[in-house]
Parts: C-alpha cells; sequence; structure tokens
C-alpha cells in the first residue's frame, strides 16, 4: 500500500538510478591542437619568408626628378637610356646604280686547222697565255710540199710557152710591114699570146695556192688571250670542218662586264656619255662584300628589251691581276652623278611613321629626345639627304630609337646613364633600418 506521506523511495533503487559522469571527446580535443599548431605554422611562414611582392614590384618614379620615360635604375634609381647618334654633316653624296652583270670577254676565237691532214705536233699547254700568231699546232706539210712544187713546175712551163709566143707575135709584125705574111695570121698569133698570159696567171695563182695551204698546216693563236682544255690530241687526222676545233682562246685583259639597268635611267646615263665624261664602274662579289675591279662605262646597246624594260649596258676592265673571270656573275655599281656639298644623316636615322618620315634629334643640354619630322631627297643604303627639318650639328638618334619616347632622357656614347635626384645615400650618411619582423609566437 501507499502511504499517505508520499511514495517511499529505496535507498538502493535510488543509488542504481544515480547518472553517471559525462565522457570526454578525444576527438574534438585532437581537432583543436591541429587547428593551433596550423595557426602557429601559418604565422611562421608570414613572419619569416620574406614579402616576394616588395622585392619583385619595380620601383614607382618618384621626386621632381622622375622625367617620362626614364627607366628605373637600381635600388630605385631613374637612369637614361643608351642611344647611339650621329651628327648631321654636310657632304657629297654619290648617286649611283647598281645590277647584277656577267663577265664577258671581248673577244672568244675556236682555233680550227684550215687544212685536212695528221696532227703531228700541239705546242700549247692547256691554260697557257698564248701571244697572238703564237704557234698553237701543226699538220704535216709534206703532201702540201709537193703540191706547191707542181704548181711551180706548171707555172714555169706556162711562162716559156708564152714567151715562145711573145716572139714569134714580134716576128709576125715585122714581116706584117714588109708584106711578107698575111694579117690574119698575125691577128691569130696575138690572140695566142693573151690566152697565154692568161694561162700564166692561172698558174701563178695555184702555185700561191699551194704556198697558203702550206702555210695553212701551222695553226696559230688568231688573238692573244688563255687557251682551254685541248680538244685534238697529237697524232688524231683533223679536218678543217671540224665544229670542235683545237682549242678554245678567250681574251682575258682587257675584259668587260654587261648588265642592265630600267629605261628610266637611261636618260642622265646618256647626258653624262654626250658630254664626253667618264662614268665609273665598280665591281663587286655576290655578297658585296670584296672590291673586284674598277672600271668605265664603254658603251650602251642601241635598243631596249620590250619584255624587261631594261637596256643594256658594257663595262671594260684592264683586268691586269685577272680577278675577273669569263661569265662571273657580278655585283655592279655604276657612278652616274655626285650631289655636291648635301646635308646628310645615316640611312638608320631616317624612319618612317604616322608623323611621316622623322628623325628623333638630341637635346644636347638635356640630353632628352623628340621627334622632328625632316624632308628628305636622294638616299642610298648608308646615306640619306635631308633638305628639310635639321641643321648642321644636329644629334640624331642611329640606333636604339625602340626604346624611345617624346621626353625621353638618353645617354650618349661614352657617358654614363645619369641618374634622377632619387640617388643612393653618400658617405657617411646611414640607411634607414628595415623594420624588423617578429618572430613567429612572439610579441609585435
Amino acid at each position: 500500500m501507499l502511504s499517505p506521506a508520499g511514495p517511499r523511495h529505496d535507498r538502493s533503487l535510488d543509488e542504481d538510478d544515480k547518472p553517471a559522469p559525462r565522457r570526454r571527446r578525444p576527438w574534438l580535443v585532437r581537432l583543436v591542437w591541429l587547428a593551433v599548431l596550423g595557426a602557429a605554422a601559418a604565422a611562421v611562414v608570414v613572419y619569416a619568408v620574406p614579402d616576394r611582392t616588395e622585392q619583385t614590384a619595380p620601383p614607382r618614379p618618384f621626386g621632381p626628378g622622375a622625367r617620362p620615360g626614364s627607366g628605373p635604375g637600381p635600388r630605385g634609381q631613374l637612369t637614361a637610356t643608351p642611344v647611339e647618334v650621329a651628327a648631321v654633316a654636310r657632304r657629297d653624296i654619290p648617286v649611283t646604280l647598281q645590277a647584277l652583270g656577267t663577265v664577258t670577254p671581248l673577244a672568244t676565237v675556236t682555233a680550227r686547222t684550215r687544212v685536212t691532214g695528221q696532227l703531228t705536233r700541239v705546242v700549247f699547254a692547256e691554260g697557257q697565255y698564248v701571244q697572238k700568231d703564237a704557234l698553237l699546232a701543226e699538220v704535216d706539210p709534206r703532201p702540201y710540199q709537193l703540191a706547191l712544187e707542181q704548181a711551180k713546175s706548171q707555172h714555169a712551163r706556162d711562162e716559156a710557152e708564152l714567151r715562145n709566143a711573145q716572139l714569134d707575135l714580134d716576128r709576125y709584125q715585122s714581116l706584117v710591114r714588109q708584106n711578107a705574111i698575111a694579117r690574119q695570121q698575125l691577128d691569130t698569133q696575138s690572140a695566142t699570146v693573151r690566152q697565154l698570159e692568161a694561162t700564166v696567171r692561172a698558174s701563178a695563182a695555184a702555185v700561191s695556192t699551194a704556198e697558203l695551204n702550206l702555210e695553212y698546216t701551222r695553226t696559230t693563236a688568231p688573238i692573244s688571250g688563255r687557251a682551254g682544255l685541248r680538244q685534238v690530241d697529237e697524232g688524231n687526222y683533223a679536218q678543217s670542218g671540224d665544229a670542235n676545233g683545237l682549242v678554245t682562246i678567250t681574251q682575258m685583259k682587257p675584259i668587260s662586264v654587261l648588265f642592265s639597268v630600267p629605261e628610266d635611267q637611261l636618260p642622265p646615263i646618256n647626258r653624262r656619255l654626250a658630254a664626253g665624261e667618264t662614268l665609273p664602274v665598280t665591281l663587286y662579289d655576290r655578297n658585296r662584300v670584296n672590291k673586284l675591279a674598277e672600271g668605265r662605262l664603254a658603251t650602251i646597246d642601241n635598243q631596249i628589251d620590250m619584255n624587261t624594260g631594261t637596256i643594256r649596258l658594257r663595262a671594260v676592265f684592264d683586268n691586269g691581276d685577272e680577278s675577273l673571270f669569263p661569265n662571273q656573275f657580278v655585283n655592279v655599281e655604276l657612278l652616274v652623278d655626285t650631289i655636291a656639298d648635301a646635308l646628310t644623316i645615316p640611312a638608320s636615322a631616317s624612319l618612317t611613321g604616322a608623323p611621316g618620315t622623322y628623325a628623333w634629334l638630341v637635346d644636347r643640354e638635356s640630353r632628352t629626345v623628340g621627334i622632328r619630322p625632316v624632308t628628305t631627297g636622294y638616299a642610298n643604303s648608308e646615306t640619306v639627304q635631308v633638305t628639310g627639318g635639321l641643321n648642321p650639328g644636329d644629334l640624331v638618334v642611329t640606333d636604339g630609337s625602340d626604346r624611345l619616347r617624346e621626353g625621353t632622357q638618353v645617354a650618349l656614347p661614352g657617358e654614363r646613364p645619369a641618374a634622377s635626384e632619387a640617388s643612393p645615400p653618400q658617405a657617411g650618411q646611414q640607411r634607414p633600418q628595415r623594420r624588423q619582423r617578429p618572430p613567429a609566437g612572439g610579441a609585435p
């Protein structure tokens, strides 16, 4: 039964129903410790490793000395841009024409034997320089010597017959005056004499022909020049109609060069030649590095090539050192005129852009540059004629213009690049101390 005072609690039951103490969670503790260690490692990285942004960021121009276009130097200095310069000067400019030419000999002859027979002698050497009328080869002369003797014999017989007929004619003329013979007999003898005279002339020509054939057995050089490769060896049977001949001889000194120029360049060349002036011609090798020879313009062709619109010219060179060889390709430079006392700048200083033709002008006092539009005239690979925009003595930039802007300060050759007011501290001055970062985990 239940008592009216309330339920009776059993002591043993109360002790069993008392709640047990709460159990700790080890994974939460580990998580907290990991977070603390991560924060400590991040602090070490932040304060111990230098700031890369501060090291790599370029210093900005500062101070009143900073000029537009000046570049940052070491330790924040602003240095000038180094450039190459040249002064505007007056000089003579040669007006030249450049073309490709071919070395062409003035004479090339193939030496051939003019009679038929066996070659008994070949006396020249391949590549030898032979003089005109020098002996090259000889054909067996014996058949031609016998033919000459036969022709001389026939000529002597004809002359004897002619002398006998002439004596008869003189005798008949005396008898006719005495009316001892008929007139017809005298006329017949006169015709016989004239016939024998013609026979004598024919036999005399046969003798000359035989003598010439005997002379032709000796083949001589028709011109002075250099002998080529031998085409026929000694002992072969040579014929006068052989296309290859014995050897080819080429005249080497003097020698010529053929080249072509545009037809628009013909009038000034003609004017100079008509005035009796000499137009110098200079030859260079294939790379236009080495000068080969100097000569003069000799002649101009008589018509313009309709296919190319060019005309051929011939220049002559002494070629004493034989530096020019037939069929050699060369670079030709023809001096047409000379512009005297012209205002000039190097070709590298003349630029083309939005302002037109311009040059970078250097101010000698402030060492700054600016764009100066110029008017140019004749130009070649090295020099440009200036007709307006520059004065003698002005400095223009020839190299380094790609790094320039209007107002850029520059350093001339031989000068150290000038620094702006942001200069390093002088001796005796202390540099500002760099703020030290506190170690990781320490007090600031």
